[in-house]
């Protein structure tokens, strides 16, 4: 039952599927309809030359049609692509009764419905290799019409083009849109590319727990849940880490996951509330070796995905070749602003934020200040691959103490087109010292920082039986496909983004509270 007012060409379609009923032919077929070819690899082999002409099985949704009498052509578009299909009245129906062709085809079928064709390819001649219909299934009535463009003096008229509808109606988007498509096959590909590399370096794939007792691994605000056969709250994570590093304690020398994290903060064109996470944790490794490894994987990836090692992001071309240049925190920020964080006090670092009138809150430590100054002033510049290096301890409670300045963390973010991609570490394994970190992160929460770290005594435990050194990289999936495919909105590589509820459904549900309450006894 339609939930919405029906428009004409709908009422229209909905009386097509009744009368297709009514000649015996089911809109909705339950039986297997067995394919034999593809529009991409069919135009691919096709041979002038080949006698008798190649039969194919094909199906897709009906994009196009032209009805000129006793012949008639239409494009149907398939998993690959598209192929024109030529549609004769008297091949499809050789007999007498022509009703197949007259009224289901002409008459019944609509743009955007599913069907099966079988017959042979050929050439016509104005060139185009198409298949010659000897017989048309009915797969799928389409009970709406697909946005379809429209041309009008030069106008184009009816394109999805809108973001909301597109993002919304991910599944008209994938139709009607060329190159949509494109974008998810190439996110398949950077995804099979990375693991392919993991596993060359015997590194094993891995999964950990997505509701977690303690959100950690992270600064970030968790989502909330609560366990009723437990009674307990959990958290949707936030990161993975730790638990990535308690399979390091428990003896195995490299693991990595694929991780859907959640983090309760902002929207916008780089940040999605639910995003996927790659970590991987290597031990007897330092963060040195990790930047060598991450240059040549994402130079892999690069080729693998596109066949080059530069990506065209609107106005500017990226290079992912390596090696990657390296820049200090400090000096990256001395670079420019001039000013020099090394040794400065939380107050000298808070005075000069409101010289530079960059918005900062009165909970935020050290760490956070600097972060702020750099994301302000700094991080928008490194268009090229770049590893900014060596933090300063207070903004890395997870890091291992820099082997020549104390004050210092190894750690590296690795800027790209103006935007972090990933973070990496000499992971901190000295139990006491971690555990003293996160005291520190425990006072500024009690400062009121909602994004502070919560002590994990667990995972304290699991450092106190000892955990070889290890790197451990951090990587945004989703952002790394935006730079692999030229996007500059986050919601342009998901399929399905976050998106506030339509308007029309937050209007019913204030209108009928009680069929949307949930509770539970």
């Amino acid at each position: 039952m339609a939930n919405h007012e029906l428009s004409e060409q709908e009422i229209v379609r909905r009386r097509s599927m009744e009368a297709l009923r009514e000649r015996g032919i089911e809109p909705y077929p339950a039986a297997e309809y067995v394919v034999t070819g593809h529009t991409k690899e069919i135009k691919e082999n096709f041979s002038d030359d080949l006698t008798p002409p190649r039969e194919v099985t094909i199906a897709g949704r009906i994009m196009s049609r032209r009805i000129m009498g006793k012949a008639s052509f239409m494009e149907l578009q398939d998993a690959e692509g598209r192929i024109q299909v030529y549609v004769s009245r008297d091949d499809l129906c050789p007999g007498e009764d022509k009703d197949l062709y007259n009224v289901v085809f002409k008459k019944l079928l609509d743009i955007g419905d599913f069907v099966g064709i079988k017959g042979y390819v050929f050439r016509t001649k104005t060139g185009e290799i198409s298949v010659h219909a000897q017989d048309i299934t009915v797969l799928s009535k389409s009970l709406r019409p697909l946005p379809m463009v429209k041309m009008k003096d030069g106008k184009a008229y009816d394109a999805f083009t809108d973001p909301e509808q597109r993002y919304r109606q991910r599944y008209v988007d994938l139709v009607v849109n060329p190159g949509v498509k494109e974008i998810f096959i190439k996110r398949n590909r950077i995804f099979n590319s990375m693991r392919q590399y993991f596993n060359d370096h015997g590194i094993m794939e891995v999964e950990t727990p997505i509701l977690q007792s303690i959100p950690g691994g992270a600064a970030a605000r968790p989502f909330i849940t609560h366990h009723n056969a437990l009674d307990i709250p959990l958290y949707l994570r936030i990161a993975n880490e730790l638990y990535l590093k308690r399979l390091i304690v428990g003896g195995f020398d490299g693991v990595y996951e694929f991780a859907k994290d959640f983090r309760n903060e902002g929207m916008d064109r780089t940040h999605n509330p639910e995003f996927t996470c790659m970590e991987v944790y290597v031990a007897y490794k330092d963060y040195n070796w990790m930047m060598r490894f991450v240059e040549n994987m994402l130079e892999k990836i690069c080729l693998d995905v596109n066949g080059t090692t530069e990506v065209k992001i609107g106005d500017n071309t990226v290079s992912f070749k390596a090696p990657f240049r390296r820049v200090t925190m400090t000096d990256a920020i001395k670079e420019h602003t001039g000013f020099d964080i090394t040794g400065k006090t939380e107050e000298e670092l808070r005075a000069f934020c409101k010289q530079e009138h960059i918005e900062i809150d009165d909970s935020w430590g050290k760490g956070k200040l600097i972060d702020e100054i750099f994301g302000e002033k700094c991080e928008g510049s490194y268009i090229q691959p770049t590893f900014i290096t060596d933090y300063p301890i207070e903004m890395s409670p997870l890091t291992k103490k820099h082997r020549e300045n104390p004050e210092l963390t190894e750690r590296f973010e690795l800027m790209v087109n103006g935007k972090e991609l990933c973070n990496a570490y000499s992971e901190l394994n000295d139990p006491i010292d971690q555990y003293e970190r996160f005291v520190e992160q425990m006072k500024l929460a009690d400062k009121g920082d909602d994004e502070a770290m919560i002590i994990d005594q667990d995972f304290i435990r699991a450092l106190e039986y000892g955990m070889p050194p290890t790197s451990g990289l951090g990587i945004g999936m989703d952002r790394l496909t935006m730079l692999m495919t030229g996007q500059t909105a986050i919601q342009e590589v998901l399929l399905f983004p976050q998106m506030r509820p339509e308007k029309k459904q937050v209007k019913e549900e204030a209108e009928n509270p009680e069929e949307n309450d949930s509770t539970e006894e």
